[in-house]
This record gives structure tokens, C-alpha cells and sequence, in this order.
């Protein structure tokens, strides 16, 4: 285990879900609703994490923002890269920062749909990044596997967002949720979680707890 995931294991929002019976360790995603359903009570680490979703734009960011606050504030180690690979717009500094996000630490991949994957794949086996995020439509199974084994070797967590339509489609991702947009509010429904069930979250972020506003 490389230092800077010591350091992120031992931070106090960290919950270890092998203490509580899920084998593996994760860390609180900021939304009481979405940690009562996932196993562990958070986002799992060092793995693949698909969110689905049927445009870009409806505050999927926002799901994010404490978990890479939680990166953010690794310590005992080197701080990694946030990466973002191939995002639909570029991330925004002054919004990034009063999120309490270092923008310093952001890396930007410009990549066609045909790099998107080789190039999650070497930045999470790499262990230079936290977590690495990435947008892209269609991905073979045997392409996600190698994204989920290169998160696993570099200690880092993989992020893939993908339109709602590929929602039907067998993913090895240990995590898969699919947003839906209401009115004011977003659902979210767990489509797949490693040791858990299927289930439906109604407005995910009336139980976040209070933070600096939403990610444009």
C-alpha cells in the first residue's frame, strides 16, 4: 500500500468498511441518504465507479465535491492529481476553489473518445492521481476491467460518467449509480453495488450535509 492511501485511510472521514463487515475501505460521499445505502456508509476506494447519467450539467460535480475535498486533504504523504479526462467543460478555478478545492492540483487530459480509457488506465495505474475522472459514450467490458484493475494497482479511484442509455449494460464498475433530475431536486438510483442492493434515492441532495454551494 503506497503512502499517500495510508495517509487517506488514516484520515478521520475515512470509514473502514472491513471494521463493519464489507471488506474493503471506504469514505463518507458528504450525503447521509446515499451513505445509508451503500455498503460501508461511502464511496468505496481504490476501485471503478460508473455514474450514469441522461446529460451533462445536473449537478453531477456537486455529488463529487467532498469526496475530492477528502482527497484534497490527504496528509503523512505527497498530495496526488485530480485528473480529468476528456471532460464536456473545462473545470471552472474560481468555482473549483470555493469548493475548497486546490485548482493547482486539477489535471486536465484533452483526449478523443478513442484515448479516453488508455488514458483513465495509465493515470490510475500511475499512482500519481487520487482520482481520476473521465467522460466518454460506449466501453467494452474487457476496457472497463483494465480500469478497474489499474485503480485497484495505483490506489486510486476511477470515475466514469456515461449517458443513462448504457444503464442496461453489464459494467464490473463495484459501484454504478444513475441520476435522474426532478424538478429541483435529483434522484439517484444504486443500479449495482459490491455488497449491496438496488435501491432508489429520492432528492440525494436534501441530506447532504452543509457545504460551500453547488459545483456549476
Amino acid at each position: 500500500m503506497n503512502e499517500a492511501l495510508e495517509a487517506l485511510r488514516r484520515h478521520p472521514g475515512v470509514w473502514r468498511g472491513v471494521d463493519s463487515g464489507a471488506g474493503f475501505a471506504t469514505i463518507p460521499s458528504g450525503y447521509r441518504k446515499l451513505d445509508e445505502r451503500l455498503p460501508g456508509g461511502g464511496w468505496p476506494l481504490a476501485t471503478l465507479v460508473e455514474v450514469l447519467l441522461p446529460a451533462s450539467g445536473i449537478g453531477e460535480l456537486r455529488l463529487l465535491a467532498p469526496l475530492l475535498r477528502a482527497f484534497g486533504a490527504e496528509s503523512g504523504g505527497r498530495r496526488r492529481w485530480i485528473a480529468w479526462t476528456a471532460p464536456p467543460h473545462l473545470p471552472y478555478a474560481p468555482a473549483l476553489a470555493g469548493q475548497g478545492l486546490d485548482p493547482a492540483r486539477m489535471l486536465v487530459v484533452r483526449a478523443t473518445e478513442g484515448q479516453v480509457l488508455w488514458a483513465m488506465e495509465q493515470a490510475l495505474r500511475s499512482g500519481a492521481c487520487a482520482a481520476v475522472l473521465g467522460w466518454i459514450d460506449r466501453a467494452e467490458d474487457g476496457a472497463l476491467r483494465r480500469l478497474k484493475l489499474a485503480a485497484e494497482e495505483g490506489n486510486s479511484l476511477g470515475v466514469l460518467f456515461r449517458p443513462s442509455q448504457r444503464a442496461a449494460e453489464h459494467s464490473p464498475a463495484s459501484l454504478r449509480l444513475l441520476l435522474e433530475p426532478r424538478s429541483a431536486a435529483l434522484d439517484a438510483r444504486i443500479l449495482k453495488s459490491r455488497g449491496g442492493a438496488p435501491s432508489k434515492i429520492s432528492d440525494l441532495y436534501g441530506s447532504a450535509a452543509p457545504d460551500r454551494g453547488p459545483v456549476p
